[in-house]
């Protein structure tokens, strides 16, 4: 049974205090769109990045997984099977209250499991999600200027892992049109949107594992954030 997700939901009106109200969502579909950079040679360095732990390349670009959407999950700690899976930020879409609305949530993703089967792989970890939402019409606008960035705790510190805006990922819209096609949205559809590159740390990793990772979208122009923040927690491999 999938369980309900709550979102405080901030609208934008322009000359206006923004009004927040409480959205209730059952999901009942999540779709995760792969391979989604605006730039050729950011792909092919995504891709290239992820060969290099094994993975291989995509059979076309952009693709579109589907998992199931009881994975989505607004807890403060997930669980993971082993030491072999990470998170990276995304944008997330969602459908609700006959409209789109935006989030941020992380693919978090078993890394071993994704060298035989993405696929596979997409349908092993809970995927967090934020519990606030801005209306999409409020920034598709300026989408552009929105801002993803991912920090992660690692040696006991938080470091950067993650930094850019949505102008190196394909226009929002064009993602879900892409998958959705003529089709009507259905109440309750998620579609995670696409990442950024992982920033390498002293000793030159780039996608690794951390026990505890932080989202967050920005929007400079109406100078406010979505931030979220999970704990990972690794289960025992028992043969």
């Amino acid at each position: 049974m999938t369980s309900t997700l709550r979102f405080a939901c901030e609208t934008a009106t322009e000359g206006a205090a923004p009004r927040t109200d409480t959205l209730d969502v059952a999901p009942r579909q999540l779709v995760i769109a792969g391979w989604t950079g605006r730039d050729a040679a950011a792909i092919q360095h995504h891709i290239h990045e992820l060969e290099l732990i094994g993975v291989p390349a995509p059979s076309q670009v952009p693709l579109y997984y589907r998992a199931g959407a009881a994975l989505l999950t607004q807890s403060a700690t997930i669980e993971v099977l082993g030491a072999d899976s990470s998170g990276e930020a995304e944008p997330v879409l969602f459908f609700a209250a006959s409209q789109w609305w935006l989030t941020v949530g992380s693919d978090h993703t078993d890394r071993k499991v994704e060298t035989y089967s993405i696929a596979v792989s997409k349908q092993m970890c809970p995927k967090p999600v934020a519990a606030v939402a801005w209306r999409w019409t409020d920034v598709a606008g300026h989408q552009d200027e929105l801002e993803l960035h991912s920090s992660i705790l690692e040696d006991g510190k938080w470091v950067a892992y993650q930094r850019g805006s949505f102008a190196s990922i394909r226009p929002l819209q064009s993602l879900r049109d892409g998958f959705l096609g003529a089709a009507a949205p259905l109440e309750g559809s998620f579609m995670t949107c696409g990442t950024l590159g992982a920033l390498p740390n002293e000793r030159g990793q780039g996608i690794r594992p951390a026990a505890q990772m932080q989202l967050e979208i920005r929007d400079p122009r109406r100078n406010r954030s979505i931030v979220h923040r999970y704990v990972v927690q690794s289960l025992p491999v028992v043969a």
